[in-house]
């Protein structure tokens, strides 16, 4: 089977339904992994701790009468990230293949439990469930849950993606059954995510591109009838949209994060020298970015986007080079909810979209959002373990005809025949 949408070579669906060969998977896992995909993670995990410490500070002081309060918890988060980037980087990713369905109907079972009431408040929102001291924000799992899925189902029914019934029509059925779940809580943000990270692995698995365009026009529709519909919403995006008359209520922190990147000019006022700490509010998890903007400037933001775009650049590349389509969307898939959530983060603290709560990869402050982004990380990392190299093109060598040896001398002609006469 073919990625129709993508030119790579062509490879064949994975091995799921065939047993696993316990040598082929122990020499896979000493494979070495992509090293500067590592590098970007592990840095990018790093650089959060720090962030986080500089932008909580001033609001753990008030708060909790301990600076380093957000910090310790960072710091732990991000061992925990560690250990799960190694652990999953370890395990061969067709292992996954058997538990695609229990994750998936786990992860769904913990949405409803956020919709019928058992969800923790916080925000306006029902997103968490509180297991002891641990909360645990169900949404983030979902995301990479159905990325195995779709990775598992469109290198299943392989010839079979272009069709609308088998290829098309049951994939938006769960992506629309896991968005109402989250919309109903109500989280947007992941919502959007899901049918981004939907559309994209139908693209490059082969589905017909009409339908996605189709599809993309019906989504649209929802998104307008569900920011119209709901009074929150609609009022969000109207302050949105008048930032200035309403920067002391609906948009002040938007307004207060545009004023952060405005402040850092072009190399930013320094690490823990920052202002608007004082103003931004919860400024060490969805608007993270607004300081870095102000303490490192819009150098610092440029080299952050750069920094996402070879991460995700890295993801692609393993997902052109995996041995086999499973893994192959399913690189294809991380890469994208990388890609999409940054790319939301950064846009939402610039006030370029109106506010959604989605984090920052690896940079925000929250477990739940580091560890399985830490995983998808991982199971990336295992992808790029098994990557087969780009076969060097055959060059064409011109024949060269063989050199005839002349035909030996008859009697009485040539150099000797002259000294006889």
């Amino acid at each position: 089977m073919m990625l129709k949408n993508v030119r790579r070579p062509k490879l064949v669906a994975a091995p799921l339904a065939a047993p696993l060969d316990a040598k082929a998977d122990v020499g896979a896992t000493k494979r070495p992994v992509d090293v500067v995909l590592a590098a970007i993670v592990v840095a990018l995990i790093g650089f959060g701790v720090v962030m986080v410490y500089s932008a909580s500070a001033v609001q753990a002081t008030l708060s909790y009468h301990d600076p380093q309060f957000f910090l310790k918890r960072q710091v732990a988060y991000a061992g925990g990230a560690l250990l799960v980037l190694l652990v999953t980087s370890m395990i061969d990713y067709h292992r996954l293949y058997k538990l695609t369905y229990p994750v998936l109907g786990a992860v769904g079972v913990l949405l409803a439990l956020c919709v019928v009431g058992f969800g923790h408040a916080g925000g306006g929102a029902r997103r968490w469930l509180a297991l002891g001291p641990i909360h645990v924000q169900p949404a983030e799992m979902a995301k990479l849950a159905f990325v195995l899925w779709l990775a598992y189902s469109l290198a299943k029914k392989a010839d079979k993606v272009k069709t609308f019934t088998v290829g098309f029509l049951p994939h938006l059925i769960v992506a629309g059954i896991y968005m109402f779940l989250c919309m109903k809580q109500p989280d947007f943000g992941s919502a959007v995510v899901l049918l981004l990270l939907t559309f994209t692995l139908l693209f490059v698995a082969g589905a017909r591109v009409g339908y996605i365009l189709g599809a993309s026009l019906v989504g649209v529709g929802f998104a307008l009838v569900a920011i119209r519909s709901s009074a929150y919403r609609y009022t969000r995006y109207l302050a949105w949209l008048d930032m200035d008359a309403h920067r002391q209520d609906l948009a002040y922190q938007p307004f207060q994060s545009v004023m952060s990147f405005g402040s850092g000019g072009p190399f930013g006022l320094g690490l823990g020298r920052g202002l608007q700490t004082l103003y931004l509010p919860e400024a060490h998890n969805d608007f993270i970015a607004a300081i870095i903007g102000e303490e490192l400037g819009f150098v610092g933001i440029l080299a952050l986007c750069l920094v996402y775009l070879a991460l995700v650049a890295r993801g692609v590349r393993t997902a052109l080079h995996a041995p086999d389509d499973y893994g192959s969307y399913m690189a294809f898939g991380i890469s994208t909810m990388f890609a999409v959530q940054a790319l939301i983060n950064l846009s939402v603290a610039l006030a370029i979209l109106p506010t959604k709560g989605l984090t920052l990869p690896f940079v925000s402050f929250g477990g739940s959002s580091l560890l399985v982004n830490a995983a998808a990380a991982g199971v990336l990392l295992s992808i790029s373990r098994q990557a087969v190299p780009t076969p060097r093109p055959e060059v064409d060598t011109p024949e060269v005809p063989p050199v005839e040896a002349p035909p030996p001398p008859e009697a009485g002609e040539g150099p000797t025949a002259e000294v006889a006469s």
